[in-house]
């Protein structure tokens, strides 16, 4: 049986049409089980990349003043692309609604709208919206995690460590917050350390062992403070990373249990592997991107 795609939410997309060119499409677009579909996905992924080569590219001054109408003209032979694209999706699906919404569907969205919204902004007292817009079009790059099945383990990873990161994140805001009002305490504004919020700045500066230099502790007392937050730093940076290995682990060994073949029922698969190493048959025999 073929599996159906899912959108970010999980609930199963489905076409509009089970026989015409909406079924075709959409097993085409949302499909990547035989060549027509992968051809799409390459095309599609190439063509995100290099609309977000043209929008890193004309933030360069001198690349922009001698290519600026060749850029202009590429970003909006890209934007139409996609805006068929989008179109494309909403039509051949069942929910077009449900889709729009979804995180995907956002993302086709978002892709669109920055080049249509210059058009509104256009003019000298709204050049830094512009450019605001303009910037905006690197998160196609957002398009592109469709394309890559370990982003659905990295988020689901992600949500699983959640309530843990968060207790660390609290127990880092806390010593920030500890360590900033006693710097503020010892070195006083005479020192750099004007307030509280600014000595905060400081210590997760310190903290994060990036140590701008732009704040120094010059008595006694706020070095030996110093130093005991930087070697707090360097012990507290591998914690989120242990708790985010962890989680990830748990993940590779659930999807390695769950990679059954449907024909010899031999579970224990790699998480990307596409044949049986039991009996060889076709892991994802019609498999579709969500």
């Amino acid at each position: 049986m073929s599996e159906q795609p899912r959108s970010s939410s999980g609930s199963t997309l489905a076409p509009a049409s089970n026989h015409g060119w909406r079924a075709r499409w959409f097993h085409i677009i949302f499909g990547h089980g035989d060549a027509p579909g992968r051809l799409f996905d390459l095309v599609l992924m190439v063509a995100i990349l290099s609309s977000i080569l043209v929008a890193v590219l004309d933030t360069v001054e001198d690349l922009h003043a001698r290519m600026g109408h060749l850029f202009l003209m590429l970003e909006w032979v890209f934007t139409i692309a996609f805006t068929v694209e989008y179109v494309a999706r909403l039509l051949v699906v069942s929910q077009p609604r449900r889709y729009a919404f979804s995180f995907y569907g956002i993302v086709d969205l978002v892709a669109v709208l920055p080049t249509y919204l210059t058009l509104l902004a256009a003019g000298g007292p709204h050049l830094m919206v512009v450019r605001a817009l303009r910037i905006l079009r690197v998160f196609r790059v957002l398009k592109l995690t469709r394309y890559v099945g370990e982003a659905d383990m990295l988020w689901a990873t992600f949500l699983r460590a959640r309530p843990k990161i968060f207790v660390f994140f609290s127990t880092i805001l806390t010593l920030v917050l500890i360590f900033g009002a006693l710097m503020y305490l010892i070195e006083g504004p005479e020192n750099g350390y004007t307030s509280i919020p600014r000595s905060m700045y400081w210590a997760v500066v310190t903290m994060t062992t990036v140590g701008f230099g732009d704040i120094t502790p010059h008595t006694a007392l706020g070095q030996m403070v110093t130093s005991v937050i930087m070697l707090l730093g360097y012990s507290i940076i591998a914690v989120p990373t242990g708790i985010f290995a962890a989680e990830l682990a748990t993940g590779i060994r659930q999807a390695r249990q769950q990679q059954a073949c449907a024909q010899c029922q031999l579970q224990g698969h790699q998480a990307d592997a596409r044949y049986c190493r039991g009996c060889g048959a076709s892991l994802h025999a019609d498999e579709y991107e969500g």
